[in-house]
């Protein structure tokens, strides 16, 4: 089989935030002075520059500036960034722009502003509309900016707006759980992301565990939040991403579909196919601000994904989504015969996990609760 070129996407990594939150594990920074708002998109572009023999001739369909808190940068220099990505890369005309934002961090006429520099999707993390909660996640924002956020969302034109949601909070109870996403709801975003808070090593909740609800009430949270935005219109496409019909993150559903994205920015991180030299590539930039701005070269680290682990790595994206697994997306974006996986995916269809058509693959509902089982047979 032979390797096929996916569609590009680019991941732009803003790494400061005004505070680093307990339960964060991303390359994010506190903000200590004035930011090199110049400095670093000035290198933003340099390390685009030294990634294009990545693009053999595609064009970039979505784009994603992610943190960290993004809106902290002007939207001037977040116009710097994209003016300079397209006139190194053509883009798609439909193309997908999004940036994240913290409700705490936007001013009123930031909205207008970013949507007038290129952004065309706004990522709002709210995790939750309880001021204690939020005290205790150590975001800087209340229940009302929230609020506010969304609504200036919806009066600045952009095409989509997504409120970021978390449930399974320190002391949660159902009914707090669900008056999140009533008050989320009641709101209109076109996207939802909800997920449950997870304690990852390397952070302050791992060091100091806050009483987190037992697994009973977490199951319930999870079984009615679900009913809810279901009977709301919102359908879940994807483990922790709900959407209105026509409003799922096409930036994300290419990351899933182990599409090709470069990654710029500190710590950010790239997967890109070479099918001339039937390769798979994954990069990772220097992770620290300091030593970013002082490169000649980006690149920290550049690593193959070799063939046979290619099944793997791509079932471990593409079963995060709701919708059939093509075989033949599979043999393009693996280079491998779909017979490879045939002997795991049948003991998966025999334990009721999956279903199977002559053309696709498809996770049952017990399958969606056990795919870490499904996932052991190809390890």
């Amino acid at each position: 089989m032979t390797l096929q070129l996916p569609p590009l996407s680019l991941y732009i990594h803003i790494p400061w935030c005004v505070q680093k939150c307990p339960y964060c594990d991303f390359n994010s920074h506190g903000q200590n002075g004035e930011l090199p708002q110049q400095q670093y998109v000035d290198a933003l572009l340099n390390d685009l520059t030294q990634d294009l023999a990545y693009v053999q001739g595609r064009k970039i369909h979505t784009i994603f500036i992610g943190g960290g808190t993004p809106s902290l940068f002007d939207a001037s220099q977040i116009q710097r960034i994209l003016d300079g990505a397209q006139t190194l890369i053509p883009f798609e005309d439909d193309i997908e722009i999004t940036m994240e934002a913290n409700p705490g961090t936007l001013e009123h006429d930031d909205f207008s502003a970013y949507r007038a520099a290129g952004v065309t999707r706004l990522s709002i993390g709210v995790q939750s509309f309880s001021k204690e909660k939020l005290n205790l996640l150590g975001r800087i924002h209340n229940e009302d900016e929230a609020k506010v956020a969304a609504q200036k969302a919806k009066q600045a034109d952009y095409l989509s707006f997504n409120l970021d949601l978390m449930h399974g909070l320190p002391n949660q109870s159902f009914d707090e759980a669900m008056h999140d996403i009533d008050t989320a709801t009641a709101l209109a975003p076109p996207h939802l992301s909800w997920y449950q808070l997870t304690i990852e090593p390397n952070t302050l909740f791992h060091s100091k565990p806050p009483q987190l609800p037992d697994d009973e009430n977490l199951w319930q949270i999870y079984e009615q939040g679900q009913q809810r935005l279901a009977a709301l219109g919102y359908e879940q496409y994807e483990i922790s991403a709900y959407a209105k019909p026509g409003y799922q993150c096409r930036h994300n559903l290419n990351y899933w579909q182990f599409g090709d994205y470069l990654g710029i920015g500190c710590g950010a991180h790239g997967k890109i196919t070479l099918p001339e030299s039937n390769q798979i590539v994954r990069t990772v930039k220097i992770k620290h601000p300091k030593g970013y701005l002082a490169a000649d070269k980006y690149t920290f680290e550049t690593t193959d994904v070799v063939e046979e682990d290619r099944p793997l790595e791509y079932l471990m994206n593409r079963l995060r989504l709701m919708i059939p697994i093509p075989k033949a997306e599979f043999e393009q974006r693996t280079g491998q015969a779909a017979e490879v996986v045939q002997q795991g995916m049948q003991k998966s269809i025999e334990r009721g996990l999956l279903t199977e058509t002559a053309t696709h693959w498809q996770l049952t509902p017990k399958g969606h609760m056990f795919v870490n089982d499904l996932l052991s047979q190809f390890i």
